[in-house]
């Protein structure tokens, strides 16, 4: 059984592309596991630092205990390259430990995704910076992005 089309579909456009991004953006904001699962095929590839993840219920889980250990979570999406079935993205995000300490974590995405606009592969690579609470960028409410907040190359990242 196929699953419902996940618009916007490939190929992709610049415009088209520019949404998928945001749209992954908004589904981490949320911080909801099994609503960010629903935007990758059920037998999704990851690789995420060293860690390789493979299916919706793994997501679940792996997403699960990132947002236990990285509290206060937001996140800034960008869009690097894109072709007809692929998208790269450079990201940063800032969150802190349960300890308080704070840190813009910076990385990289390559994404592949299925004719339904569902992402089948995503491998990501991401960097830790430690950060005091008064260089925190990142300090909308929890949840969406709001849309005048400044993108990663307005703050200069």
């Amino acid at each position: 059984m196929s699953e419902a089309p996940r618009p916007p579909v490939p190929p992709f456009t610049f415009e088209s592309a520019v949404e998928k991004v945001r749209l992954a953006e908004d589904g981490w904001n949320s911080r909801d596991p099994a609503r960010v699962a629903l935007a990758y095929t059920v037998d999704s590839q990851w690789r995420n630092r060293a860690e390789f993840v493979t299916g919706r219920e793994a997501i679940v889980a792996f997403l699960s205990a990132k947002w236990r250990r990285e509290l206060d979570y937001r996140l800034i999406k960008e869009l690097w390259a894109f072709s007809d079935t692929r998208i790269a993205v450079r990201f940063a995000y800032e969150w802190h430990d349960d300890s308080g300490n704070w840190f813009r974590s910076f990385g990289n995405e390559n994404w592949e995704f299925d004719g339904s606009g569902l992402m089948q592969k995503r491998y990501a690579c991401i960097n830790d910076l430690p950060i005091r609470a008064d260089d925190r960028c990142f300090q909308w409410p929890l949840g969406r992005r709001p849309g005048d907040h400044a993108a990663l190359s307005e703050l200069g990242f």
